[in-house]
């Protein structure tokens, strides 16, 4: 891994900064790095509050949507929640269904099977909708190029409002409101974010209308942090309040839902947590069985129901874990087999593949080989493919360049889906090697990790650690801070750990004397140079680590090199 410091910014801003707000002068240099450069800013960075939320009405499309629901629920229309099956599409389709629900019985929510419809606006949910007496569909996550089954669902008489944040094409659906920050003329003051987000926006300015405050639909907010964390959206401006509130709201009032996922966690809850314990268990749901039981999770009220679904969802998620393992092996043999190790990219396929885990096994494959990767499934007379990638790589772009070879494919800069006939796997699998050998430079074949400063152990006192952590929410745009320290030696008590003796439990010292503990997942095999006093450097983030009761500051290891 290539090490890469970010840039410092001038003295005379940190030391201004500093002075200001009081804080020691490394937290003022990354406050600073992370464009906080005067007291008001870090007031609102460090005290998020909800009065900075930006008004609805600002966003385009936002005052035809709410007057044609308050249009359908005075008229007494159905109207159905329509949304993705993964976490931002389930939180949201939870969030906009319950909170009209709670004002207007005639709601029904629909979230589209995985693998019978696929992403999106499908034709046999609109069937479904026709079928229901439904006259308005809410759209939440999808739709903003779902030109032509919008168009048949106005042919039957239904009306579409679009809450997505994708980027739209040429031509816009023709729904009676498109709230999409990205459109063309909308000024909304922020543009990132997730679906989730939007249909808050959109309860925001229906509890508006009613003459309601904010604080009624604060309840929401937990799913909007939930999908903001899974949706891997910027967490700053309007994001970094919503998480922010929103994992206050779990913290202190969690749902029946996902109460028992939170069980085994020792630490206050943070995005980390959304991230890697409750969005696996709500995407398991449309990966295994269907997007539906996850809304039904979140929808729990009573605390039997909630615990059976939950243990329900544990179960697709103990299978999802044990798919993506197998896959992921016999993937890498693959690789192995046909001698592709020093390609450019990788593109695997089998016919069994469980085309609910092809995303996972591809970001799998990406830790043992970094670079491109598309992993391929059967799926009917086709075959479905998951595409990720490495930092600077746009996917998006060489999949246009292999189009000849695609039926469709739709996605983003580093994540995509794609579709083709079998005949043209080899074909594709060539094009797809060749256009990203052609684009990729030479650095990005290495992963590389950005680190914040290079620090003395000394620096790293309770004190440090406590302002820093009130930099959280951590995400993307606000990443928790990675250090860099030189000079280190073995303090006399570093050990291999874990059952398999895999892990380092590093006892360090650096030159100001200073001595910390760390832990490295995965480290073990450096313990003999350690130990010989080597002197080495880390790469780490700083973390409390309760033992016995016990509660002390704790390096979590980035790398390590000698």
């Amino acid at each position: 891994m290539h090490w890469k410091p970010k840039s410092i910014p001038e003295e005379q801003k940190i030391k201004t900064l500093q002075k200001e707000i009081g804080v020691p002068y490394e937290i003022a240099c990354m406050l600073v790095q992370r464009g906080i450069e005067d007291f008001q800013t870090a007031k609102t960075y460090f005290r998020p509050e909800l009065s900075d939320l930006h008004d609805s009405y600002l966003m385009l499309g936002m005052r035809a949507a709410v007057d044609r629901i308050t249009t359908a629920i005075s008229h007494q229309e159905k109207i159905m929640i329509y949304g993705d099956y993964d976490v931002d599409g389930t939180t949201a389709v939870t969030l906009v269904y319950s909170y009209l629900d709670e004002h207007y019985p005639k709601c029904i929510y629909y979230i589209p099977d995985r693998y019978e419809e696929g992403y999106g606006i499908s034709q046999k949910g609109i069937a479904y909708a026709q079928e229901k007496g439904i006259s308005l569909i809410i759209a939440l996550d999808c739709g903003i190029k779902a030109n032509d089954n919008i168009d048949y669902a106005k042919e039957l008489g239904i009306d579409f409002i679009i809450c997505d944040h994708h980027l739209p094409g040429v031509n816009l659906p023709n729904a009676v409101a498109i709230l999409d920050p990205k459109q063309d003329n909308c000024n909304y003051p922020f543009k990132e974010l997730c679906g989730c987000g939007i249909g808050f926006k959109l309860i925001q300015a229906l509890a508006q209308e009613q003459g309601q405050s904010l604080e009624t639909i604060l309840p929401y907010i937990d799913l909007v942090a939930m999908a903001i964390a899974a949706d891997i959206v910027p967490i700053l401006d309007e994001n970094r309040i919503l998480t922010h509130y929103g994992l206050q709201q779990i913290r202190e009032q969690p749902r029946k839902g996902i109460k028992l996922f939170l069980n085994g966690l020792k630490n206050k809850l943070s995005v980390a947590d959304l991230v890697f314990v409750i969005a696996p268990r709500i995407n398991g749901a449309g990966r295994i069985k269907h997007g539906s039981y996850a809304v039904e999770l979140l929808l729990s009220k009573d605390e039997n129901e909630a615990l059976s679904r939950a243990r329900a969802i544990e179960l697709f998620n103990s299978e999802r874990k044990a798919l993506d393992q197998r896959i992921t092996a016999q993937a890498l043999d693959q690789i192995d087999q046909n001698q592709e190790q020093e390609n450019y990219s990788s593109v695997v396929f089998q016919p069994d593949w469980h085309k609910g885990v092809v995303g996972i096994v591809a970001s799998r494959l990406i830790e043992t080989y970094y670079r491109p990767t598309v992993v391929f499934a059967s799926s009917g007379d086709f075959f479905t493919g998951s595409v990720r990638s490495v930092k600077g790589v746009d996917v998006y772009l060489i999949l246009d360049a292999c189009k000849e070879h695609i039926v469709k494919f739709g996605g983003h800069r580093y994540a995509a889906g794609l579709t083709i006939k079998p005949e043209a796997y080899i074909d594709f699998k060539k094009a797809f090697e060749k256009a990203v050998a052609q684009t990729i430079k030479p650095e990005q074949r290495i992963p590389h990790m950005d680190y914040d400063l290079e620090i003395s152990l000394d620096k790293i006192t309770p004190k440090f650690y406590r302002i820093m952590n009130q930099m959280a929410p951590f995400g993307p745009g606000n990443m928790r801070p990675v250090f860099m320290t030189k000079n280190c030696f073995d303090a006399g008590k570093s050990r291999a750990v874990g059952e398999d003796q895999t892990h380092l439990k590093l006892d360090v010292i650096d030159d100001t004397e200073s001595t910390l503990s760390g832990i490295g997942f995965g480290m073990a095999a450096n313990i003999s140079r350690i130990k010989s006093r080597d002197p080495f450097q880390i790469l780490y983030t700083v973390e409390e680590n309760e033992f016995r009761g016990e509660v002390s500051l704790q390096l979590k290891l980035k790398d390590l090199k000698f």
